[in-house]
């Protein structure tokens, strides 16, 4: 148990760090390699919490998919970080304060769990031969499936937004016509120009 709390808070502190270097890199493409470490800390802990699913979903969905996509988008789309770094100091107590209330949260949790009190926070001893994959699916597809859907077509609306965003028209931008390319002549393209042979010296 000492072994597991001791995991719990080094990639707890990982994590924190990985967090801090989202908010406070300056270029973007740096912002999103941390973000996906955050995620990769993140989804440790869970398997320390016994969660294996949460943890196997949060590795392939958001590290494998969806960070890889908003990193391709954030190296494709012309960023201004200078604005983006405008409203940092505006909003940083109010993001700290926030940050401390959920610190103090969750410490409060862990230090009842760890005093015995779980029971009364609804921690309890599971069975032997429990799957938290199935009681999440059946709690997933029947109390939540209307919820879920909702989420999944925000997804889908994301993605369109972000490939509209890639493919927008910017002066400079290169694009391929297939149309034109496929309609090409040799002709057009190659020249043949005759030249006298060199003669060796």
């Amino acid at each position: 148990m000492m072994l597991h709390s001791i995991l719990f808070y080094v990639f707890a502190g990982i994590m924190f760090g990985a967090a801090l270097g989202v908010i406070l890199s300056r270029n973007p493409v740096h912002s999103v390699m941390f973000l996906v470490f955050t995620f990769f800390n993140a989804a440790i802990l869970w398997l320390l919490a016994e969660a294996e699913f949460l943890a196997i979903v949060l590795v392939l969905v958001y590290v494998g998919a969806v960070m890889v996509l908003f990193l391709f988008v954030v190296m494709m789309l012309d960023v201004d970080v200078e604005a983006a770094k405008r409203g940092l100091t505006r909003y940083a107590p109010l993001g700290i304060g926030l940050a401390l209330i959920m610190a103090i949260e969750l410490i409060n949790v862990i230090w009842l769990r760890g005093q015995g009190e779980g029971a009364a926070l609804g921690f309890v001893d599971l069975p032997e031969g429990y799957s938290n994959t199935k009681a999440l699916g059946s709690v997933l597809y029947t109390e939540h499936v209307y919820a879920f859907e909702i989420a999944a077509v925000i997804l889908l609306l994301a993605i369109i937004a972000a490939i509209t965003l890639t493919m927008r028209k910017r002066p400079g931008l290169k694009v391929q016509d297939i149309s034109k390319q496929v309609a090409v002549r040799a002709k057009d393209r190659v020249r043949l120009v005759k030249m006298d042979a060199e003669k060796k010296q």
